[in-house]
């Protein structure tokens, strides 16, 4: 009664997605999967003006190229599921937050897009786009944590294991229908509506 046959995982110190020769290696040792869920860190905060250019070519990759390289060679099974986790800055970014939202834009565009083509076999196309989750990367972002959490309409940041279990849920319900879709996932803390 499996779910999803073929699953791969790894995590970002096992595949570096800044480094292309990792994940050409990657792509070559795994040639399609049921469940692809992207999801990779994300850069400083900094000022547009101080993104250098190398920090300008190794986010390149590691938040677009690399994500682009593996779903133009890793082939989703029908009926599978492609999962972009990205952030909610997608839509309403900081200024200080250029780099990461120029690239995970980029990426979610091609997302939307595939959600056409991948349509027909019954593939569907998720962009998850947190909010303040109690990761590392918000530790590295976040100065103070309690002052956040006050601010936060839950008074708290969210779980990781909030998002695996949503995910979790789509994929053992079968719930296909959903495709093309950016979710919030912020526990109500951004203040767009669409």
């Amino acid at each position: 009664n499996n779910i999803c046959e073929e699953v791969i995982t790894t995590s970002s110190s096992d595949l570096d997605t800044s480094d292309l020769e990792q994940v050409k290696k990657f792509v070559k040792h795994h040639k399609s999967t049921d469940v692809l869920i992207l999801n990779t860190g994300g850069p400083p905060a900094k000022n547009f003006f101080e993104i250098t250019e190398d920090e300008w070519l190794k986010y390149y990759y590691q938040l677009f190229y690399s994500f682009v390289y593996i779903i133009q060679n890793l082939h989703i099974n029908d009926n599978g599921y492609v999962f972009l986790i990205s952030s909610h800055q997608i839509k309403e970014p900081k200024d200080t937050m250029s780099l990461s939202v120029s690239y995970r834009i980029a990426f979610s565009s091609i997302l939307k897009l595939l959600t056409k083509q991948f349509g027909n076999r019954q593939v569907s196309c998720i962009n998850i786009a947190p909010g303040p989750i109690g990761t590392d990367r918000l530790k590295d972002l976040v100065d103070d944590l309690d002052k956040l959490e006050s601010k936060l309409p839950m008074k708290r940041v969210g779980e990781p294991k909030e998002i695996g279990l949503f995910v979790k849920s789509i994929i053992e319900n079968k719930i296909k229908y959903l495709t093309g879709v950016t979710i919030n996932f912020d526990g109500g803390y951004s203040s767009y509506i669409l």
